[in-house]
């Protein structure tokens, strides 16, 4: 299975309410219409909570601050990820994807990168 991590950050002229409802509601809308597409077979987002312990997790460890959130999606295999890069429908949605976040995101503050999952147990 080949993931996709993304860590976002929010721009700075978005109150972090709009953020969550953008992301959640008008963007997570988008993904699932475009999931055939680009071949994705599953997505989730993890919205950072809990400000006292993020705090508490700074000052105990020296850590920078936290992103706002994660996204994760998943493909089966390798060649579904090639063929939602490349088909001209997948080609199509991920500039119909990266143009949304633009109303969101951060990208100069935000991280991405693939993973292949070792499931442990």
């Amino acid at each position: 299975m080949i993931r996709l991590v993304y860590c976002l950050r929010k721009r700075d002229d978005i109150d972090s309410g709009r953020f969550y409802r953008y992301w959640r509601g008008e963007h997570g809308q988008l993904v699932k219409s475009v999931a055939k597409a680009i071949g994705a077979s599953r997505y989730v987002q993890s919205h950072t909570t809990l400000p006292e312990l993020k705090v508490l997790m700074i000052e105990s460890r020296g850590l920078q601050a936290p992103y706002d959130g994660v996204t994760a999606m998943w493909w089966e295999t390798m060649a579904a990820l090639e063929r939602g890069m490349s088909y001209p429908a997948g080609v199509e949605a991920q500039a119909k994807l990266t143009e949304n976040e633009a109303q969101f995101v951060d990208f100069r503050h935000s991280r991405a990168f693939m993973t292949e999952e070792h499931q442990i147990f």
